[in-house]
């Protein structure tokens, strides 16, 4: 292992930050997503069931009680139950541009080291490559063509170092961009209902 990185040299060491950066923003964004995924559909069938008996403070007890960004927005929403549909949607929406920067955190960054991991490994390449050529400048390799074919080998073992931070990188980077798509989409429906619900029942406020 430190026989590589030193064949890499300053590009490889560089490379292998990234990578260790890379696999805490996915691990960390795992567990993120698990912590705040629960049992949706149960809570907003309690949330629903809780409202339909106008129990409204049982129903911000349960949305408290939640770390869903769902449950989050449809405390605000049941919070300004007695304003106008406009209004209750311009808090909701307020809060849900709170939510999304905590939904999206640090993926931008894991999308960076995707794009960049393989540049710095062709970077490591071409200055590799040209360090080996280099040696036939002074002679060296004219006797030895396995000097020359040896740097150029070792120059280009930061390419492959790059491919292999950056193509797992963009794997995980799609997958997380889906599924915070997939929450905000989640969110959207289940506050528009929400609305519907809270204005369907002005006769019991």
């Amino acid at each position: 292992m430190f026989a590589i990185i030193e064949k890499g040299g300053v590009v490889m060491i560089v490379i292998i930050a990234l990578s260790v950066v890379a696999a805490a923003i996915i691990i960390e964004r795992y567990l993120f997503f698990r912590r705040i995924r629960s049992d949706e559909t149960n809570v907003i069938a309690n949330i629903r069931k809780a409202l339909e008996q106008n129990h409204f403070y049982e129903a911000i007890a349960i949305c408290e009680n939640e770390p869903s960004p769902i449950a989050s927005l449809m405390k605000v929403g049941i919070e300004h139950r007695f304003y106008s549909q406009a209004e209750i949607k311009e808090a909701i929406m307020g809060a849900a541009n709170m939510e999304v920067p905590k939904l999206e955190k640090y993926i931008s960054t894991l999308g960076t080291i995707a794009h960049i991991a393989p540049l710095l490994g062709l970077l490591g390449t071409v200055t590799g490559n040209i360090e080996a050529f280099g040696i036939l400048g002074t002679g060296s390799a004219v006797g030895d063509p396995a000097m020359l074919a040896s740097g150029i080998s070792e120059a280009l073992l930061t390419t492959a170092a790059g491919l292999i931070v950056s193509i797992p990188a963009t794997v995980f980077y799609n997958h997380l961009v889906s599924r915070v798509n997939h929450i905000v989409l989640r969110m959207e429906n289940s506050v528009n209902e929400l609305v519907l619900m809270l204005k369907g029942k002005d006769n019991a406020f």
